[in-house]
């Protein structure tokens, strides 16, 4: 098996190629615009299939450095922080209990799931813990945190079975999460909820260019290119510096012996900044207008998206899909359970539990993201499903929290309760 190292320069630009190609394959095949797939996802994807074809036929493998992917991710986070306005959380409130309550049901129907199927088909019981929650909802970070658990509990290979699960559920919650919100927009809807719905967006920019992300930014913008950059040069200037402050929260954080993801420090702090300007007011050609206005939220939403779709570009192009080959027959049965049930949970509980609205359906593409993939793989999602249709703020306040904050802790502790059970 001969090896190729692309260092984290070269993978950055194979992951933007990727994203190219995605966009133009979502500006050309009708049926990746109409459900909504996101470009990152389709371009990640193919180069995947690529890599997967040189390790079959001509035994070589590509390794990827993810240390700018990593950058993405958190400079995307620290993005979300800044739009994280507690007011506006205050009046989602009920919202994110709904969705805290779902993940509790969805996190331990997925468990059930899978031991119920090893108990059907007489096989380690251990191997429906793997395929459960702690690959699913858990994603490759927890299946990996567990796998020494679960091995010293008698699983050989939990590491490589938990990855390979894993990966299943990434590309799953990336290919089901739109076409199903899509498919409640549609069928589920009235034309006032999606009113919106007419307005000519080119879908390949999903995920891309975010001027959707409020009325002032759909209005159309008469400024020389000067004033352009130097509204995004002041964008990018404040996401680096929280983003750099953010990792002193996240060192104070890992004093408290809680795990936290990386991000996380700085995603508070973002929200902290925004939320403390908001205290203040300036005068502006004789107004009073309040200092979180500095921020210029439209351009850091658009920097953040920008950021989430090199980074999932980045993250697709390094699945190792061969993983998937080794599944044996009882882990196949599984995962493709778990799908069919995440499908059936949000289609017929989560969309009713939510409200029935634009903003359900929004967070139900969200949920199946997180709930088989991870959370930028949700916001991905989300992002797709809004350029299609119409932004909406709440759904990427909330999803974002769920994710980043209770979603490991509540696995963790459920997971735990069901392996006590064996």
């Amino acid at each position: 098996m001969s090896s190729i190292e692309l260092d984290m320069l070269q993978t950055a630009g194979v992951g933007a190629l990727a994203l190219m190609v995605g966009m133009i394959l979502t500006r050309k095949v009708g049926f990746l615009q109409r459900f909504c797939i996101p470009s990152p996802v389709t371009g990640g994807l193919l180069f995947s299939l690529c890599t997967l074809a040189l390790y079959g036929w001509f035994h070589m493998e590509i390794s990827f450095d993810d240390t700018l992917m990593k950058i993405f991710m958190l400079a995307f986070f620290t993005c979300v922080g800044f739009q994280c306005d507690l007011k506006l959380l205050k009046k989602g409130g009920k919202p994110l209990l709904i969705m805290l309550v779902l993940l509790v049901i969805m996190i331990t129907f997925q468990n059930l799931l899978s031991l119920g199927i090893t108990r059907i088909m007489d096989v380690d019981p251990l191997l429906g813990i793997t395929a459960g929650s702690v690959s699913m909802t858990g994603g490759h970070g927890t299946a990996g945190g567990f796998a020494g658990v679960l091995e010293g509990m008698g699983l050989k290979g939990a590491d490589s079975i938990g990855m390979a699960a894993a990966t299943f559920g990434l590309v799953a919650g990336s290919m089901l999460g739109g076409p199903l919100a899509d498919f409640i927009i549609r069928k589920k809807l009235t034309h006032e909820q999606k009113q919106q719905q007419e307005i000519e967006i080119d879908p390949a920019m999903a995920g891309i260019e975010s001027d959707e992300a409020s009325p002032a930014g759909r209005a159309t913008r008469i400024s020389s290119n000067e004033q352009e950059f130097q509204q995004y040069a002041k964008a990018c200037y404040c996401v680096i510096l929280v983003m750099g402050g953010g990792t002193l929260v996240s060192w104070l954080l890992a004093k408290t012996g809680v795990t936290f993801p990386p991000y996380f420090g700085s995603l508070l702090l973002a929200a902290f900044v925004r939320n403390i300007l908001g205290l203040f007011h300036y005068k502006e050609n004789g107004e009073r207008v309040k200092a979180d206005k500095l921020l210029d939220m439209d351009r850091i939403i658009s920097v953040g998206n920008i950021c989430l779709s090199v980074f999932l570009g980045m993250a697709m192009i390094t699945l190792k899909l061969w993983e998937l080959k080794s599944l044996a027959l009882p882990l196949i049965v599984i995962l493709v359970s778990q799908v069919v049930m995440m499908a059936a949970f949000v289609y017929f509980l989560a969309f009713r539990m939510l409200g029935r609205t634009y903003d359900a359906a929004v967070l139900c593409a969200g949920l199946c993201g997180f709930g088989l993939g991870a959370t930028p793989n949700a916001m991905a999602n989300m992002s797709a499903i809004c350029y299609k249709y119409h932004y909406t703020a709440k759904p990427f306040i909330i999803v974002p929290i769920v994710g980043s904050m209770f979603t490991d802790l509540i696995n963790a502790a459920i997971i735990t309760f069901f392996l006590s059970l064996l």
